[in-house]
C-alpha cells in the first residue's frame, strides 16, 4: 500500500475489524459483478470508493432513460451507451487505481464460470431468476462465495452464501419453479429501495473478504421500505438441494 492510498483509505484503516492488513486484502481482491443496473450502480461505487483492487463487471445491455431513476452510475448523457461502458467510465472518476474489466455481452454458463474462477466474490445484482440460478450453480462449483440481492415494488432482500460450509445455498431457499414470476417492469420499483440493497451488498461483500463470514452466511434480510422494517430468517441448508448437496 504506497502513501496515497493510506491517505485514501485513512477512516477505514483506523476501524479495528479493518486496519491496514485488512485494507491490502481489499487492493488485492477481484470481485465479478452481474448487472450494472439499479442493484449493481451502488454495490459497483461503493466496491471501487472501499478500495476493491479489480472489479470485473458484467451486462449486455444499453442505457436507457427509464433507468436513470434508480442506476446512479449512469447519467443522462450516457442514454444508449452500453451499461459497462458508462458503468467503466464512473469507476475510473471514482477510484483511478481500480481495474475494472467489463464483460459487454451475455455470459454463457461456461463463460460465466471462467470468470468466477478469476474472482474472489461474486454480486449477482441481475433481475431474473434463470440468471441468478445459473449464478449460483456456478458459484457452488467454483467455491466462490456469493452475495445475491433483489428488489421489487418497495420491498427488497439479500442474502450470502459461502460454498464449503453449513450453510446454504441459493437454491436451498429458492426452487426452480421461480423462474416465471414478477419483474420491475411489471411491478415498478422505488429507487432508494435498490439502492439500499445494493449497498448492503457491497457491504456484506467487504465482511466476506475480511473473513466475517459468520456473519452474513445464509442470513436472509427482507426490507419493508413502506413499514421502514427488517427481518432476518436465517435460511437452513436444504440436504437433498440438487446442487449443493453432497448426496446429488
Amino acid at each position: 500500500m504506497n502513501q496515497n492510498q493510506q491517505s485514501r483509505y485513512a477512516r477505514q484503516i483506523r476501524l479495528n475489524q479493518i486496519g491496514e492488513a485488512g485494507q491490502q486484502k481489499l487492493l488485492d481482491a477481484t470481485v465479478l459483478i452481474i448487472g450494472m443496473g439499479g442493484l449493481g450502480s451502488p454495490a459497483a461505487m461503493y466496491l471501487a470508493a472501499a478500495g476493491i483492487g479489480r472489479l470485473i463487471i458484467s451486462d449486455f445491455d444499453h442505457v436507457e432513460d427509464s433507468n436513470l431513476q434508480r442506476q446512479i452510475i449512469h447519467s443522462t448523457k450516457n442514454i444508449g451507451e452500453l451499461k459497462t461502458v458508462s458503468a467503466k467510465r464512473r469507476l475510473a472518476e471514482i477510484s483511478p487505481d481500480c481495474e475494472v474489466e467489463a464483460i459487454d455481452w451475455q455470459l454463457d454458463e461456461a463463460e460465466l464460470e471462467v470468470y468466477a474462477n478469476k474472482a474472489d466474490l461474486v454480486l449477482d445484482c441481475s433481475d431474473n431468476f434463470p440468471t441468478r440460478f445459473m449464478i449460483n450453480r456456478v458459484c457452488v462449483k467454483t467455491s466462490t462465495p456469493l452475495v445475491s440481492g433483489a428488489a421489487i415494488r418497495m420491498e427488497g432482500q439479500i442474502a450470502s452464501y459461502i460454498p464449503n460450509t453449513d450453510g446454504p445455498c441459493y437454491q436451498c431457499l429458492y426452487k426452480q419453479a421461480f423462474e416465471d414470476t414478477e419483474t420491475c417492469e411489471m411491478e415498478g420499483v422505488l429507487s432508494p429501495v435498490v439502492g439500499v440493497i445494493g449497498t448492503l451488498q457491497a457491504l456484506q461483500a467487504i465482511l466476506i473478504l475480511m473473513g466475517q463470514f459468520d456473519k452474513v452466511n445464509g442470513k436472509l434480510l427482507l426490507f419493508d421500505g413502506l413499514a421502514m422494517e427488517w427481518q432476518r430468517v436465517n435460511v437452513p441448508k436444504n440436504p437433498n438441494c440438487m446442487i449443493c448437496s453432497k448426496t446429488n
